[in-house]
């Protein structure tokens, strides 16, 4: 099966660091296409480059979501995915609501981040897939995600704390590590956790390759005309 990999920001190397760790996760099960965010921010850390990201991820899957059998949205927050849902005739897999979904099944759970601003934004995504109550935490450290992606050395002990706090104060039973710019480093502070710790691009990644080899039976949206965009998805809007 192939798999169409969006990260709807603009950081090539994100992309390249997401790409390697769901190949060694997924083995022969899938081929993944990434895909880079052909415009917005660098890193999605604000409101704003959220908006402009789910703008970039249905961008990305009217240019390149040919033939492929399902869409994971590999950035946590899952900027456009009802969007997406509502145009893709794939199933498409949000990062943050099959790691949250995942979570809640063990528990109460806790997700810690890179980037201060994402605490309440993921508070309400949270809120907006129906699993406030179980939601224990949301702890944010200091580096953005970006900051993570360029020395996660350096972030180690900090999320390391983080989520030791979700166990003890916060009362979580498993803690999500989130972010695409996170990927593998769930492993590296598991030992210093008292609860599991689940990585984000390694939880959606099982859950894209089940959602694909389920398929998907769906009705488009009606056709939409546009003005300004790129030529790919008004195409497709239009054909819908």
């Amino acid at each position: 099966m192939r798999i169409l990999l969006i990260n709807p920001n603009t950081t090539e190397s994100v992309t390249t660091l997401v790409k390697r760790h769901v190949e060694a996760i997924a083995g022969d099960a899938a081929t993944f296409v990434p895909v880079t965010g052909r415009f917005g921010a660098r890193y999605i850390s604000t409101r704003a480059s959220a908006a402009i990201a789910g703008h970039a991820a249905l961008d990305a899957y009217a240019s390149h979501g040919a033939g492929c059998d399902a869409v994971y949205l590999a950035c946590f927050g899952d900027p456009g995915l009802l969007a997406l849902r509502e145009i893709a005739d794939v199933p498409v897999v949000g990062m943050a609501e099959a790691s949250c979904i995942e979570a809640s099944r063990r528990g109460r759970f806790a997700i810690v981040t890179g980037g201060a601003l994402w605490g309440p934004m993921l508070r309400e995504f949270v809120g907006s897939i129906g699993l406030a109550d179980k939601l224990a935490k949301v702890r944010t450290i200091a580096p953005t995600g970006g900051d993570i992606a360029r020395n996660p050395d350096a972030a180690l002990a900090a999320l390391a704390s983080a989520c030791t706090a979700c166990a003890t104060d916060d009362g979580a039973e498993v803690v999500i590590l989130g972010g695409a710019a996170l990927a593998g480093l769930a492993s590296r502070i598991q030992a210093d956790v008292p609860v599991p710790v689940l990585c984000s691009v390694e939880t959606g990644t099982r859950a894209v390759i089940a959602a694909a080899a389920k398929g998907l039976d769906s009705s488009p949206p009606p056709a939409l005309e546009s003005v300004g965009l790129g030529a790919e998805l008004a195409k497709l809007l239009q054909q819908k």
